[in-house]
């Protein structure tokens, strides 16, 4: 059974740094690329990272390039989400999913298939001073 679970969520004030993790089970990391997707208070969820560690592509959306950096761990089944410069704008609540995609080609870099996704239970990240 195929299955996510995010930790490390946790308060920071801005310009801190947090690392999240999500641990899988169920299969191997380089089966499937692992999405990374937020959800701010009043907004819908929106993807902005994806990983596939089979080939090592790692994709970031604009407003975490260069702050936000992925990696994975094989023999944990674990990616994390090393989060730095954290803004109040970062705020919000962090899932991790996949949807059995092998890869994180655009177009479709951001977003899984909501007839297949899995995903786990969120993290809550809060960046307040």
């Amino acid at each position: 059974q195929v299955q996510l679970v995010e930790s490390g969520g946790g308060l920071v004030q801005p310009g801190g740094s947090l690392i999240l993790s999500c641990t899988t089970s169920g299969f191997t990391l380089k089966d499937y690329a692992i999405r990374w997707f937020r959800q701010a208070p009043g907004k819908e969820r929106e993807g902005f990272s994806c990983v596939d560690a089979d080939t090592g592509d790692k994709e970031y959306e604009n407003s975490v390039k260069g702050r936000f950096t992925m990696s994975t761990d094989s023999e944990k089944n674990t990616v994390f989400l090393q989060m730095n410069n954290l803004e109040p704008e970062d705020t919000a609540i962090y899932y991790c999913a996949t949807d059995r995609s092998p890869s994180c080609l655009p177009p479709y870099s951001y977003t899984v298939d909501s007839r297949s996704a899995i995903w786990g239970q969120g993290t809550q990240v809060t960046v307040s001073s």
